[in-house]
């Protein structure tokens, strides 16, 4: 029995001068009960494909073939057809739940939604509550969520209420759109293993969407790969990992680097002409007196009800000149708060950060004069640039915050440069928009290295990254350590990332360092019992399972 399958299904958009086509002829199935991985990077049509089920696409979109679910062409469907068929037959749960849920009405009322507008006799309010607890026991959250606001919820719980939405009106097909972004390893094993244990409960077809290779082959029975709006590959999970046969399925396996793997050290998946550097090129020699030093850090945070915090508890952490720090942990485990404190956003409540042996000074004078040197390097892009300036006038900004000497000019172009945007006077006038992800990224770092910094902190600088871009960032990093001895504290809850380019790795958790050494020692013989648990985390480790099986 098939619940849901395409043919010969094509998406194109209305351009200003022509069509542009997104899906190019797709042939899938689906069994009730499979679950069903789609991969590949952003604008592949991936996406665009999985919201033509639903037929939420804009109207600009022109959508060909047959779209049957259930044997019903829900192309032909009247509008009452389809929307008793949404949520109720089909469900979505949408890319990024911070962003999905309204942050001003309560999960109660968003859970709810969906059952008062879908359901052919919508139930009464005890009906209602009654159902919204017992959505929320399925996703495994407390009844007392249900009065929560979204702010509330760290970014498992989102991810899960999203998830309950999507159970609302028992459907029969759920399709979850990059479910897991931005979630530490941890949670995305949790939220991965509820929607393995849904998907059995209640015999639902599931279609996942990642360009995680290993996610999907830690959760899904078969894969199909999307390259430029076509079905390049597809075939059951673990004989598709093993031995993939398109270019492009290839380039996203070697994008995810197996930790523990010494074929991945220092060896970023990247086509650059450029290459990469020896693995020793700019690592610092033994000894070599640290560049930036914390001492007994501690930040505490009072919170309503006199609730305290300890955000970074007693950390003693070095970073030698021109060295690779990765501090990873999970979410909320004091990374991002210990970063903010060493570039002197943040107050420590006790302790000291020691730069070229001498503490950061409290002045402004003091502070602007340290920031120079200790450049940070934000999480998302897209964020950070300012939408409406030039990509010069993104790099010259802190130049003039800083009132550097000499022609700006040639300084931003020596800083794009740099960051590998070359020829840099092609991208000057450029605005963010019309850049790709990696190149948003690339104008970031560019921006830090317009100051000339000695150390770079950067904060999850690949997470919103497509994977092979993933890999050139990687490289571009290596490659300024070696060519310009630059340090980095690489903050991250990916040890994939610490295992392809850190020398060292310090583990965090609930504010403390529990574990810290060179990467090949801690993470393939790690002490602490949470660093082992990172480990058994990552879903490369369950596809390898997979595989052995």
């Amino acid at each position: 029995m098939t619940l849901l399958e395409l043919r010969d299904v094509s998406v194109r958009y209305a351009g200003a001068r022509s069509e542009v086509p997104a899906v190019r002829g797709v042939n899938l199935r689906l069994a009730p009960g499979e679950k069903l991985g789609l991969a590949g990077e952003s604008g592949c049509g991936k996406s665009t494909l999985a919201m033509s089920v639903l037929r939420l696409l804009p109207k600009t979109a022109q959508v060909d073939g047959e779209i049957l679910l259930d044997g019903e062409d829900v192309r032909t469907m009247s509008w009452g057809r389809l929307r008793a068929v949404r949520w109720a037959g089909a469900s979505m749960v949408f890319q990024g739940a911070m962003h999905a849920l309204n942050p001003v009405r309560r999960v109660a009322d968003q859970i709810a939604e969906p059952i008062l507008l879908h359901s052919k006799e919508p139930p009464g309010p005890a009906a209602v509550r009654a159902r919204v607890r017992e959505l929320l026991a399925q996703v495994e959250l407390p009844a007392a969520k249900a009065n929560a606001y979204p702010h509330e919820l760290s970014g498992g719980q989102k991810q899960r209420i999203m998830i309950a939405m999507a159970l609302a009106c028992q459907p029969k097909l759920v399709i979850a759109d990059e479910p897991t972004t931005a979630l530490d390893v941890i949670v995305q094993a949790q939220v991965l293993e509820l929607l393995t244990r849904l998907v059995t409960e209640h015999h639902l077809g599931l279609i996942m969407i990642s360009h995680d290779l290993a996610v999907l082959a830690a959760t899904c029975d078969r894969l199909a790969i999307m390259y430029q709006g076509e079905l390049v590959e597809q075939g059951e999970s673990r004989s598709l990992i093993r031995d993939p046969q398109h270019p492009h399925t290839r380039a996203l396996a070697a994008a995810f680097p197996t930790v523990g793997d010494p074929a991945s050290r220092y060896a970023p998946a990247t086509t650059s002409p450029l290459g990469l550097p020896d693995a020793a090129a700019g690592a610092p020699a033994a000894g070599t007196a640290p560049l930036l030093a914390t001492e007994d850090l501690r930040v505490t945070f009072h919170g309503r009800d006199r609730e305290v915090t300890h955000a970074v508890a007693g950390v003693n952490l070095e970073v030698r000149p021109g060295e690779i720090l990765a501090l990873v942990g999970q979410s909320g485990s004091g990374k991002t708060t210990l970063a903010r404190t060493i570039l002197g956003l943040q107050q420590p409540t006790s302790g000291r950060v020691i730069f070229e042996g001498a503490p950061v000074p409290a002045t402004a004078r003091g502070l602007r004069a340290y920031r120079r040197q200790v450049q940070l390097v934000l999480q998302d892009p897209t964020s950070a640039l300012n939408p409406r300036h030039s990509v010069y006038e993104a790099v010259a900004e802190g130049l003039r915050i800083h009132r550097l000497p000499g022609d700006e000019r040639e300084q931003v172009a020596a800083a794009l440069a740099a960051a590998e945007l070359r020829p840099p006077e092609e991208f000057m006038p450029v605005l963010p928009r019309q850049l790709s992800g990696g190149q948003r990224q690339r104008v970031v770092i560019a921006g830090a290295l317009a100051l000339q910094p000695r150390l770079l902190v950067a904060d999850e600088p690949v997470a919103s990254l497509d994977a092979s871009v993933r890999g050139e960032i990687l490289g571009l990093l290596l490659r300024l350590r070696a060519r310009l001895g630059l340090a980095a504290l690489v903050i991250t809850h990916d040890l994939g990332l610490a295992w392809n380019i850190a020398d060292r790795v310090a583990v965090m958790y609930h504010g403390e360092l529990v574990e810290s050494g060179p990467v090949d020692e801690v993470l393939a013989d790690p002490r602490h019992d949470y660093t082992r648990a990172l480990l058994a985390a990552l879903p490369e480790s369950a596809a390898a399972d997979e595989i052995r099986r």
